[in-house]
């Protein structure tokens, strides 16, 4: 929250005040994240979770091993998305030399993503409670925190479905003054609402896998799901703004059922039945 205000704050003055433009703006953005950095170091050193010897003395290199194979899993993950949505930002931006379908699409990501930062939430909740759930009460734990952040990442999902479809006709103007942009923002806007009832189990699920270090599952799952997003704006689908926004949603959709059966079935939490209730029929 500090950061962000104080980001916030700076933004004006290094961008409009000063006149450096968009060097105000990655000025403002380098120092909003080393005061958070700073907070952090901080908080650790209070806490006595870290210690100042700890900070300058180079790790093993078997303690490295994990968190290089990881952080390449994670790195091929961005990289994915990465393309995935440059190349339907690309196909947006290509469908007519007015510049109307761009805008849309940009429109429509922006209000879309409102919703996204909700989502972030869940899956900042799971990669923190389920690891130290199961740290502390072991997997069956684990796994009745991560079955609720599933429940309510989907309770959440349906709510920010409906905020957004309701809004549409009072936050659409506030982006553009021109009726044929905002005749192009209804049909995509409107899908993009409907993405969000998958999204509840997409950010639950990789938040899960992000707390039980199955980063290799989780990239997999992406690339997975990228491809299917890649093939439908190959098709004609990508001809047209709802296509595009329809191929997002294949993608969200494949992701949340491959989480949805990693966390069931595949994960270090799985159910040993075939029921999903397995686990709490065990516990009973």
């Amino acid at each position: 929250l500090v950061t962000n205000l104080l980001n916030g704050i700076l933004d004006p003055i290094f961008i409009v005040w000063s006149g450096l433009g968009a060097a105000g703006a990655a000025l403002a953005t380098s120092i909003s994240e080393w005061t958070g950095a700073l907070i952090y170091l901080r908080l650790l050193i209070r806490r006595k979770l870290v210690n100042w010897k700890g900070l300058i003395t180079p790790p093993k290199w078997e303690a490295l091993v994990p968190l290089i194979q990881g952080g390449l899993a994670m790195l091929l993950r961005q990289a994915t998305l990465n393309v995935a949505f440059v190349s339907a930002a690309r196909r947006a931006q290509g469908m007519d030399a007015s510049g109307v379908a761009g805008a849309a699409y940009g429109i429509t990501m922006q209000i879309y993503s409102l919703g996204v930062v909700a989502q972030l939430g869940v899956q900042g909740t799971a990669a923190a409670l389920v690891p130290s759930a199961r740290a502390i009460g072991g997997d069956d734990a684990a796994r009745n925190v991560a079955d609720r952040i599933f429940g309510w990442g989907m309770i959440l999902g349906v709510l920010l479905a409906l905020v957004q479809w309701t809004i549409l006709p009072v936050v659409t103007p506030l982006f553009s003054p021109l009726e044929e942009v905002r005749e192009a923002v209804k049909g995509p806007a409107r899908i993009s609402s409907i993405i969000h009832l998958v999204n509840g189990l997409v950010f639950a699920g990789e938040g899960t896998m992000l707390g039980l270090g199955s980063f290799r599952d989780l990239a997999l799952i992406t690339a997975m799901g990228v491809a299917v997003m890649v093939g439908c704006l190959a098709s004609p689908l990508g001809g047209s703004l709802n296509g595009v926004l329809i191929s997002l949603a294949a993608f969200n959709f494949v992701q949340g059922v491959a989480v949805t059966i990693h966390h069931v079935r595949v994960s270090p939490l799985r159910r040993r039945g075939f029921a999903l209730l397995s686990g709490r029929k065990n516990n009973k």
